[in-house]
């Protein structure tokens, strides 16, 4: 069966399968969701011979790799496990499968040596992996790829386990420089940009999960299908994404991916799970990373990381946005927050007042009792925006604290949050939740009672998922107006990709998502 052209990218899925039905139910999965090739884990099957394995070969309806691993093998001892192993591959060899992949250490066994030697269509991909002994190095990883290669490998493969997403800077050194095909696969949540990236800097193939299943580290095939299209990135390819802790809730991919295409833009958009902002910014300074969206918990400590801050996110003293200026390399910040949570709580005021569209200088908020709950990132940039609206803020933090350095810098008023659910000194007041309460996995949390909101006029929720949360849903059943999230999100980040591509607009219905 024939293998995409050399220079395509190619996607493939591993399947772990116990039965030579469940592994050809998978194959015919894996080919609707749009993989171009599949990894048949043979060790992870039970077979009582040799022919059951040679169905599976012989009449593939995706070319395949096939692998057998001595370290995942169920079998009872190691010598058993190997001859197994052994068995396997030279069966998958004489029946001229496209790929078949091995272990380093079966591959310098001399059995194998010589049988490697002697192939004929079949591609060789000799695994290593690499968990402990410290962060990789361009040093350890240019000695464990030499190995490799001394084996005849036609195509290399590196699975490393990584506690950093800075630890992949030497993979992506490894992709650019190395000499034969090279595939990279990190382990664990802080690798999935090991995939995302891997065909800007070289990677022979990417790996997704098959069916939607959530694997960390790995992209499902759909999104890599249709969110990401990674046939479209190149080594010029612009990289941008999302420096927050945690990530999965983020709808950025699918919103700046299809635009970043649309106006033809060479940009890819990636959640990055990032545990240390100043060490993620020290390691990737290069000009290939252009631009990044701050989420929680970075959007403070990320100013320090700036070499220049907008005045406006300056005053707030949180950005969640940062450049790589183009002509000298400088990182500046800025705050799309403000003036996107700010107007879309504005228009909805005077959507209620029967005002829209009617010009006027004076902000619905103005003179109302705006009701904060949060006091990080997202809290500084509504709290200040409320301010310059000539609102009455109050905020409430677990940590008073925070709520009462933010009070003293926006000349308001903090409370302690076990008095939020009492508060309602007035009715019409305003209510903005820009804490995490609520966000999946707790959707079923709210900061405040449902009796508590009548007392509110309108209610924001900064939360985007869900889309509706809960306390989004009881305001709207005891009549407040309510904003959702996704407004938020949607305004600020066209903000985001103007700062991103050097001023290029887009119409705002492209990016509902």
């Amino acid at each position: 069966m024939e293998v995409a052209a050399k220079n395509s990218l190619l996607v493939c899925t591993q399947l772990e399968c116990e039965t030579t039905e469940e592994m050809q139910a998978s194959i015919e999965q894996a080919k609707v969701e749009g993989a171009d090739l599949v990894e048949l884990c043979i060790d992870s099957m039970e077979f009582s011979h040799i022919s059951e394995v040679d169905k599976l070969i012989q009449h593939p309806t995706l070319p395949a790799i096939v692998s057998y691993r001595l370290k995942s093998s169920r079998k009872s001892s190691d010598e058993a496990c190997k001859n197994t192993c052994l068995q396997v591959l030279r069966r998958a060899l004489d029946l001229d499968v496209e790929f078949v992949e091995m272990d380093y250490e079966v591959a310098s066994d001399p059995l194998m040596s010589e049988i490697i030697y002697s192939r004929s269509n079949t591609k060789i991909i000799v695994s290593s992996y690499l968990n402990g002994g410290g962060k990789p190095t361009t040093e350890k990883l240019g000695d464990v790829i030499a190995c490799m290669q001394a084996t005849g490998a036609d195509v290399m493969k590196l699975e490393i386990a990584v506690d950093s997403i800075t630890d992949l800077a030497p993979v992506f050194e490894m992709l650019t420089h190395c000499q034969v095909p090279l595939i990279a696969l990190a382990v664990g949540s802080r690798g999935l940009i090991s995939q995302l990236l891997g065909p800007k800097f070289g990677g022979f193939l990417v790996y997704g999960s098959l069916g939607g299943k959530s694997v960390p580290g790995l992209p499902t095939l759909v999104s890599l299908k249709q969110v990401y299209q990674l046939e479209h990135i190149n080594p010029d390819t612009k990289i941008f994404g999302l420096v927050s802790n945690p990530v999965g809730h983020s709808k950025g991919p699918i919103l700046h991916n299809p635009a970043f295409r649309h106006t033809r833009f060479n940009g890819i958009y990636v959640p990055m799970l990032v545990d240390d902002v100043k060490e993620f910014f020290r390691t990737y300074s290069g000009t290939d990373f252009a631009g990044f969206s701050v989420g929680i918990p970075h959007k403070e400590p990320a100013v320090a990381c700036c070499d220049e801050v907008h005045p406006l996110a300056k005053s707030i003293g949180a950005v969640n946005t940062i450049i790589r200026r183009p002509i000298d390399g400088k990182l500046v910040g800025y705050n799309t927050d403000c003036e996107s949570a700010i107007s879309a709580i504005e228009d909805a005021l005077r959507e209620r007042q029967g005002i829209n569209g009617v010009a006027s200088h004076t902000s619905p908020i103005a003179g109302k009792i705006f009701v904060l709950v949060g006091a990080g990132g997202a809290g500084r940039a509504l709290a200040f925006g409320a301010k310059s609206r000539g609102a009455r803020v109050i905020i409430f933090n677990r940590n008073y604290e925070r709520a009462k350095a933010l009070a003293d810098a926006v000349s308001g008023e903090a409370l302690h949050f076990e008095y939020l659910h009492e508060f309602f000194p007035e009715k019409g007041m305003i209510l903005a939740n820009a804490s995490a309460i609520g966000m999946e996995p707790n959707s079923d949390q709210s900061p405040v009672p449902k009796e508590a909101l009548k007392a509110y006029e309108l209610v924001f929720d900064a939360v985007y998922t869900p889309r509706n949360t809960r306390l989004l849903r009881e305001a709207a059943e005891v009549g407040a107006t309510v904003v959702s999230g996704v407004e938020m999100f949607i305004r600020q980040a066209l903000g985001q990709f103007r700062l991103f591509t050097g001023g290029l607009g887009i119409n705002p219905h492209f990016l509902l998502v």
